[in-house]
């Protein structure tokens, strides 16, 4: 990939986010990318951190291995915290994967089990972190989609309360795949809806503040509709192999 290509293409995305912040009277601070490195080459998760995303998504550990070592592991990482690569666990974690993720990544975005908030507990305990969590929600009720149905929240809202190393934050859908990015906006509305609706009923402490949602087919309505982190992968770092 050459790397006036990959700068325009950054820069493309920034101003599309700053568009959709200025249409729905957001601030552009309130958005924050994830570059979705898990379909690229070590060598271009390599740039995409170098010239400045500092946000980097994965879903499979044994994909993410090489890249988060050579990136963050062993000291290799920058020396200035502002430049640190944060990792961000998106995808769906066995509870197997759990000993490996926890530590390395900062934020898991798929928390939809309790056997899963067990293991994260757990495993955070040892490491004397409390972890970041976001609630995955099948908003949609599509079979292929991970995720808790929208009215099983509150309860396990409830039920992570005997987790003290989870920090639930926000939650996270992913809407269905269509070509009319505007199909995705009534998921998005709902997952708002639901994150507002949890807060009023106080069943987090601190309430959720964040929204994980859009990627890179309709990242630009779910901001509209109150996204604070996009999960952008093709149309900002490319697709290779």
């Amino acid at each position: 990939m050459e790397l006036t290509t990959f700068k325009d293409r950054i820069q493309e995305v920034d101003s599309r986010i700053a568009a959709a912040c200025e249409r729905s009277g957001r601030s552009r601070e309130d958005v924050n990318v994830i570059a979705v490195t898990k379909y690229v080459s070590l060598e271009t998760a390599i740039e995409a951190h170098r010239l400045g995303l500092q946000h980097l998504g994965e879903n499979r550990w044994q994909d993410a291995q090489q890249k988060w070592e050579a990136i963050s592991g062993s000291g290799n990482d920058s020396e200035d915290a502002e430049g640190q690569a944060v990792w961000h666990f998106i995808g769906s974690l066995q509870t197997n994967k759990v000993k490996d993720v926890i530590g390395k990544f900062t934020y898991i975005h798929s928390l939809d089990r309790i056997s899963l908030a067990q293991a994260i507990d757990k495993r955070a305990s040892q490491l004397a972190i409390k972890v970041p969590c976001f609630i995955q929600v099948n908003i949609s009720g599509e079979d292929s989609k991970h995720g808790m149905p929208p009215e099983a929240v509150t309860q396990f809202a409830e039920e992570l309360r005997q987790y003290p190393n989870l920090l639930p934050i926000g939650l996270m859908t992913m809407a269905p795949y269509d070509s009319e990015p505007e199909a995705a906006r009534p998921v998005f509305r709902a997952l708002r809806e639901l994150r507002d609706q949890l807060n009023l009923a106080k069943a987090f402490d601190p309430p959720l503040t964040e929204l994980s949602m859009g990627m890179s087919g309709d990242f630009e309505v779910a901001i509209e509709e109150g996204a604070t982190w996009v999960r952008l992968g093709t149309i900002l770092v490319g697709k290779e192999g």
